[in-house]
Parts: C-alpha cells; structure tokens; sequence
C-alpha cells in the first residue's frame, strides 16, 4: 500500500523558536490559527506526536469543531482521526489525556518497548514494535497499511528533523508569529545536521496566506533522494514527469513518456517528453538531456525522473535513452513503469543502468499514472 501523505505542522516565531524557556507553554498562535489547525486535523486520517511532546503539553488531539466531526462521520469516518505516538523505550503515563479522551490510539515502539508499553497502558491502544531501533520508513509503510492517506505530524522538534533529514515529509505548514524569543537555549523546529539538498538545499512554496496575526506558508521538499528509498521530493518530481507523458502527441507506434532532470539541490534542470518539438522520433529522456551542456558538472549528482523505464534497444537513434544517460554522467534515475514487451520483448533499461553503476528507485504506485496516456498500447494494471 502507498506511505500516507506526511504533513509537518508547526507554529514558530520570527527567530524559529518552539517555544521559551519559561514554565508554561507559549501561544504562539491566536484563535484563527487554533480553528485552522482544527481544520487539518479534520481532514486528517492520523495524528501523530512525538513521546517528548505528549510528555510536555499532555495534548488531546481531538477534532474540536462538532460540525467537523458530524462532517467525518457523515463521510464514513470515525469523529477523530486515529492517534499516533511513537518512542524507544514505551515508557508512557497511562493518565495523560492522549489515552484517557476520544479517538483510537497506536503507539509505535521498539522490541524491548513495546513490552512496557503494554504492561502500562493495557487496553488503551494498540502497541507495534517497529524492531530492534525505531524505523520512520517501516513506521509509514504500516501505516499505508492500515487505510491511512493522510498523516498530520504535531510534533516535536526531533519528530519533524527526523522525517524531514530522512526526506519522509511531503510537505512542511508553518505558522509565523509576529515575535521575537531572542532565548539561546529556546527549543527550535529543526535541529542541526544533515538534510536533502545538503545547505543550499531549497523547499517549493506552494502558498502563503495570513491567518489572524500569523502568516502560514506550506513547503514541499524538491531535493532528490541518494540512494535507491524514494523520498518525498522524488515522487513529486516523477508525478511531474507522468504529467508531461499527457502532453506527448499520441502514436500508435511509441509510448508517451515524460522526463524530469533534477540537481541534488532540488533545482529543476530540464524536462521533456516523447516526440517533443514536432520530433516524431525523440524520447522523453534524450529530450531533456539534449537541453544541457554537454559535461554540465551538476549531471554527476543529478536525478532523471522517466515516467517510463529508459529505454534499452531503439532502432530510431545510435543510443537508447539508458546509454544517454550513463554517457551524461547521471548516476541516479527514479522510474514509475517498467517497459511492457508491447514494442521490444524483454525491454531492460533498468538493467543497463544498474550494471553501469547507476543507482535505479521505482515507484510502482505511480505505475497507473505512467500508463494512463498510454492506456491504447496497454491494458491497465491489475487492481
């Protein structure tokens, strides 16, 4: 089952505090903001917190509003989305008010965790132990698993630096407060280290709006992933490249593909499609490539993100679009499909460019969105 759509959720001041370093918590946000957050949890199909946040500001996590709530039973849903914590070590206060008021509770934990967690909390939720360490990946996997889509994360600092270092988030909604902490030792949302993109590594702004006095901005991660796990980012960009496949002239004779080619700090370098330019025989990724200069230095750490697998055998041109890629330098390409026997039986881009040294991530629950501008040439997936 596809990972849910992991949202960040946080209220910040100017300087990206938390909060301060006072006793109580600092209300960052006014009415308006509270109403809005209110609003996602709503749409939200779970919540999730971190240990170190239930144990600070012993959160409920409840849909306030009752016409949202009759809105989600309506709609065939429970009145609160499910409620998620996760910790190493299971050690939970059966009292807090995370286990005692509405929704269903899941707590995620380790082998040697989960046997406390039980032990404390009994009936008031169900525990799963993620293994020997706490696994973000496998976290999401169970809980695509479970029918969650949608994963609103509340929390805390460590909670949203993990997902995000991990490249786990798809996208970051933050609420700015008009002020200043200005405390050296105050929590902030993220902490040092390593992240996608590296330091000059760049969010899209999707919009910005003013909400009561704070202004809340939504960001999508664009770095692409390094290895063969598939971040965020890279399913944006590959959702991208099935796009441009819709804007192929249709052939009878050829697939519609469309191509992506992304810098390791998330900037776009070039895109195209199959048969592009009025080229009846130009593939999407040679398309894109062709944009470049020949040894652009940024191709080396560069992703192609190909709706389809690149080819391997072509009679129109001297090289398949896999050897195009190997001889550009790239070392990394994400793909939605691999290539059918429909033109070439026993089609294996994938394994030209993984004997090559490349590193291949595919995304097969892109595959249906891959396929849908080809739907004449193929029969669609299995469901």
């Amino acid at each position: 089952m596809p990972r849910p759509h992991v949202l960040l959720s946080a209220a910040v001041s100017l300087d990206g505090c938390l909060d301060d370093t006072g006793e109580g918590r600092l209300l960052l946000s006014g009415a308006e903001d509270f109403d809005r957050v209110d609003a996602v949890r709503a749409w939200s199909d779970a919540i999730l917190v971190g240990a170190g946040t239930l144990r600070a500001d012993r959160p409920r996590l409840l849909v306030g509003s009752a016409r949202r709530r009759a809105a989600r039973v309506a709609d065939g849903r429970p009145a609160h989305p499910l409620k998620v914590t996760v910790s190493g070590s299971g050690a939970f206060d059966p009292g807090d008010p995370f286990w005692t008021t509405g929704g269903e509770r899941l707590v995620y934990t380790t082998d040697t965790g989960a046997a406390v967690a039980r032990a404390r909390l009994g009936a008031a939720a169900r525990v799963v132990s993620l293994g020997a360490a706490l696994d973000w990946a496998a976290l999401l996997d169970d809980l695509g698993g479970r029918g969650v889509a949608r994963l609103m994360v509340e929390g805390g600092a460590s909670v949203h630096t993990q997902l995000l270092r991990l490249g786990l988030a798809d996208e970051l909604r933050l609420a700015v407060a008009p002020l200043v902490v200005g405390e050296p030792d105050a929590p902030r949302l993220f902490g040092p280290g390593g992240y996608p993109g590296g330091p000059r590594g760049r969010m899209r702004v999707l919009d910005t709006e003013p909400v009561g006095d704070v202004v809340v901005t939504r960001y999508a991660p664009t770095a692409p992933g390094a290895t063969d796990a598939v971040s965020a980012a890279d399913r944006h960009w590959l959702r991208l490249a099935c796009d441009l496949a819709a804007d192929c002239p249709p052939s009878g004779t050829a697939f519609s593909v469309g191509a992506v080619v992304v810098a390791a700090d998330g900037t776009e370098l070039a895109r195209g499609h199959s048969r592009e330019g009025g080229d009846p025989v130009v593939h999407a990724e040679e398309a894109a490539l062709a944009k470049l200069p020949d040894g652009d230095p940024r191709l080396a750490t560069a992703t192609v993100y190909s709706s389809l697998e690149p080819c391997a055998h072509r009679a129109s041109r001297p090289k398949p679009c896999a050897r195009l890629i190997v001889d550009a330098g790239v070392r990394r390409v994400v793909t939605a499909w691999r290539e059918p026997d429909t033109f070439v039986p026993g089609a294996d881009g994938i394994g030209v460019l993984a004997r090559a040294g490349v590193v291949v991530a595919e995304v097969p629950e892109l595959a249906a969105a891959a396929i849908l501008p080809n739907r004449h040439l193929v029969a669609p997936p299995a469901p």
